[in-house]
């Protein structure tokens, strides 16, 4: 994939990934679609949700009310690939993914998913999200339990039969496997480093879709790992 800009960060490497903020905004939020509401017990659940440069998917998950953790990470390889020069390499099996943990009573797994589909992937987009291509950008839900894969597949059958999109679904649901925490750096990477170009170009309009389609999810404060 291009690297487009090599911008100086606060830390001595250069990001060779969630940075090609000169190529075309083709990001389209899309209307919501509607969901029969998912049946969960008390208590905090968790979920992983693949959507492109993890910097993003976790920037809007945490203004959502209710979501208590979000963690930007790796998802689908080996433990000793799990690292960002590897994955960057598109050959790990791993994809860039967010870790959510969230309160039902507040908001739930279905209503993570319109928010997920509307405002922050374009599931139409094969192996990559905007200008991050490549396996390790590809979008996946990654479902725990029956009952959230219950709920996800029937969520990417409404989307596909809504006419919303052009184009075939290309967002797939993976098997669960070991999620592992991306290095420090790349944590709370949206609010700590607003004026990033990547950030201010591709990241931000999807917090405000989400604060203007979604006001009874949206909260102002960011929720800081």
């Amino acid at each position: 994939m291009a690297r487009g800009f090599l911008f100086a960060l606060p830390f001595a490497i250069a990001l060779a990934a969630c940075q090609n903020a000169d190529a075309a905004n083709t990001h389209t939020i899309a209307a919501p679609v509607a969901s029969a509401p998912a049946q969960e017990t008390p208590g905090l659940k968790q979920a992983v949700f693949a959507g492109g440069c993890f910097w993003g998917v976790e920037a809007v998950f945490s203004h959502v009310k209710g979501v208590t953790s979000a963690v930007s990470g790796y998802h689908g390889g080996a433990a000793n690939t799990a690292h960002y020069d590897d994955v960057g390499q598109g050959n790990t099996g791993h994809a860039e993914a967010v870790h959510v943990t969230y309160d039902p009573a507040q908001v739930r797994y279905d209503e993570l998913l319109r928010i997920f589909f509307s405002v922050i992937i374009d599931p139409t987009q094969a192996n990559g999200q905007g200008p991050d291509i490549g396996p390790q950008y590809r979008s996946a839900l990654i479902p725990i339990g029956p009952e959230q894969d219950k709920a996800a597949r029937a969520y990417l059958a409404q989307i596909a039969a809504s006419g919303l999109w052009h184009g075939r679904i290309a967002s797939k649901i993976e098997p669960l496997r070991q999620f592992y925490p991306a290095e420090k750096y790349h944590q709370d990477f949206a609010v700590l480093n607003p004026t990033h170009p990547y950030i201010a170009y591709w990241d931000v309009p999807k917090v405000a879709a989400l604060k203007q389609m979604f006001p009874g999810e949206y909260k102002a404060d960011f929720t800081r790992n």
